[in-house]
C-alpha cells in the first residue's frame, strides 16, 4: 500500500516503496542482475514495444533504480524520473533527447565548469550550438532564441557563482515558443522545486546532496509532466516525428496510455539503451539510504553554512563573500523567491592574497576534505581556479563566477565549533 504525502519528509522515506512482496522485507532490494525472464513471448513483444511497462535488461532499468526514480520524482514533484550513471550524463542526455545537429541551446553563463566544457566543446562537437547568455537579464534568453532553439537550461543555485536563476521568468518565455527550461537542481534539493515555477526539466548530480555521503556517483532526470510537447511540432521535432531508432515511434503518440512520459521515455528507451549510462543498483540502493535523511540534513547543512557567512563577513583577510544571504537588490528577491528552506550550503568567497592565498589557505585546513565534491556530509574546501574550472580560460572563469583568489566551501553536519576552528586555521595562513 503506497503511503500519500505532500511534505518531503515522508515522501523521502516512503515513496516508490511499500516493501517485498515476497519476503515482506522494508529496505529496498538490491536487484543485481543484467536480465529479468520474459513470461511468454506475448509479454516479451509488449515490453519492446512499449505497449506495457517492465524490466528488460539492467542497462535500460531495474527494480532497484525504479524505487530511486519513482522517490525522485514524488520529491519534486514531476511525473517520472531516469537515473543515471553520473550527473554528466544526465546534463548531456536532458539536451541530446531533444537536439539534433544542427540544433541550438540557450544556456546561463552561470554553470559549474565541467558542464560549461561539456556544453562549449564536447555538444559542439556533436553538432550542437550552446549559447550562453547572461541571467541577469531573462530577456537575454528571448534574444538568443531561434527557430532551431530546443532548449533552455540553466542551475538553480550556480556553483559557483551562487546567484539563483530566475526559473519562472524564463520558463515563461520558453514556453511562449514552445522551449523547454532544464533545471540543474543540484546544490538546492529540498530548498528549492524548479518544477513548481514553471521548468519543465529537473537535472541532478544525485552523488552530492541526494547521496550525501560521498560514496556513490549517480545523475538523474525528472520529467515535470507539464510540458505541452504536442502543441509544438515544429519546435520539439525529436518528440513528434518518427524515430528512425526505434522503428519510428512518435513519441508524443507511442505513450500517450502512459500519460506525459514522453521525453523521459525517449531517453530511457534511446539514449540510455544506447549509450548506456545507467547506474549500477548498488549505487542506486547506496543514493536511496541518502535520500532517507536528505530533508534532516539540510536543514543542519544551511544552518552551519549561515554561521560560518556570518563569520567570513568578519574577518579581514576576506575581501567578498559569495551567498545568497549576501546578496541585495534582484538577486536577493530571487533567492528569497526560490529558495524556501534557507540559502544554501555552499559558499564563497575571495582572498585578499589571491591565487597564492587561495593556496595558503587550503593546505592550512586540517579537517575540512581538499576534494573536487559538493553535498558531502564531511565540510570540503576547493580553490576553482586551479581544480574545477581549470579548462577554462580566464575569460570562462571570470564569466561563471571564478577569480584567481576565490575558494568555495561546502558546510557540512560537524559541530559549527569545529568547522570554525579548522576556517580559521586556514585564514590565518592565507594572511601571513
Amino acid at each position: 500500500m503506497a503511503v500519500e504525502s505532500k511534505h518531503a519528509e515522508t515522501i523521502a522515506l516512503h515513496a516508490g516503496w511499500r516493501a517485498d512482496e515476497t519476503t515482506g522485507a522494508v529496505a529496498v532490494p538490491i536487484f543485481q542482475t543484467t536480465s529479468y525472464q520474459f513470461r511468454d513471448t506475448e509479454h516479451a513483444a509488449n515490453l519492446f514495444a512499449l505497449k506495457e511497462l517492465g524490466h528488460i535488461y539492467t542497462r535500460i532499468g531495474n527494480p532497484t533504480t525504479a524505487v530511486l526514480e519513482a522517490r525522485l520524482a514524488a520529491l519534486e514533484g514531476g511525473v517520472a524520473a531516469l537515473a543515471l550513471a553520473s550527473g554528466q550524463a544526465a546534463s548531456a542526455f536532458a539536451l541530446q533527447n531533444i537536439a539534433r545537429v544542427g540544433d541550438n541551446v540557450v544556456s546561463s553563463t552561470d554553470l559549474y565548469g565541467g558542464t560549461w566544457n561539456l556544453f562549449a566543446n564536447t555538444l559542439r562537437d556533436q553538432g550542437v550550438e550552446v549559447r550562453f547568455v547572461d541571467p541577469a537579464d531573462p530577456e537575454n534568453f528571448r534574444r538568443a532564441t531561434d527557430d532551431r532553439t530546443r532548449a533552455y537550461y540553466a542551475e538553480t543555485l550556480p556553483n559557483p557563482k551562487l546567484t539563483v536563476f530566475p526559473i519562472a521568468e524564463v520558463a515563461a518565455i520558453g514556453r511562449d515558443y514552445g522551449v523547454p527550461l532544464i533545471v540543474d537542481n543540484t546544490a538546492a534539493p529540498i530548498i528549492a522545486r524548479p518544477l513548481d515555477h514553471g521548468a519543465a526539466i529537473v537535472v541532478y548530480s544525485t552523488t552530492k546532496y541526494l547521496g550525501g555521503h560521498g560514496t556513490s556517483i549517480g545523475g538523474a532526470i525528472i520529467d515535470g509532466g507539464n510540458f505541452d510537447w504536442e502543441k509544438f511540432p515544429a519546435r520539439q521535432p525529436a518528440l513528434n516525428t518518427p524515430d528512425p531508432s526505434y522503428h519510428g515511434a512518435v513519441w508524443v503518440e507511442a505513450v500517450k496510455p502512459l500519460g506525459p512520459v514522453a521525453y523521459v521515455l525517449k531517453a530511457r528507451a534511446t539514449l540510455l539503451r544506447d549509450l548506456g549510462s545507467a547506474p549500477s543498483p548498488f549505487n542506486a540502493f547506496l543514493t536511496l539510504q541518502g535520500i532517507e535523511t536528505v530533508t534532516l540534513r539540510m536543514e543542519r547543512h544551511v544552518q552551519n553554512a549561515q554561521k560560518v557567512v556570518d563569520f567570513l563577513s568578519k574577518r579581514s583577510e576576506v575581501t567578498k563573500v559569495i551567498h545568497p544571504s549576501q546578496q541585495r537588490g534582484e538577486a536577493r528577491r530571487r533567492a528569497d523567491a526560490y529558495l524556501k528552506g534557507g540559502y544554501g550550503a555552499l559558499i564563497g568567497f575571495e582572498l585578499k592574497g589571491g591565487l597564492e592565498a587561495g593556496r595558503r589557505f587550503i593546505d592550512a585546513l586540517e579537517m575540512f576534505y581538499h576534494v573536487a565534491n559538493i553535498g558531502d556530509a564531511r565540510s570540503l574546501a576547493i580553490h576553482p581556479a586551479t581544480t574545477t574550472h581549470s579548462q577554462l580560460a580566464e575569460e570562462g572563469q571570470l564569466a561563471s563566477g571564478v577569480t584567481p583568489g576565490y575558494v568555495r566551501l561546502s558546510i557540512g553536519l560537524e559541530h559549527i565549533d569545529d568547522i570554525l576552528a579548522d576556517l580559521e586555521k586556514g585564514l590565518t595562513a592565507a594572511g601571513a
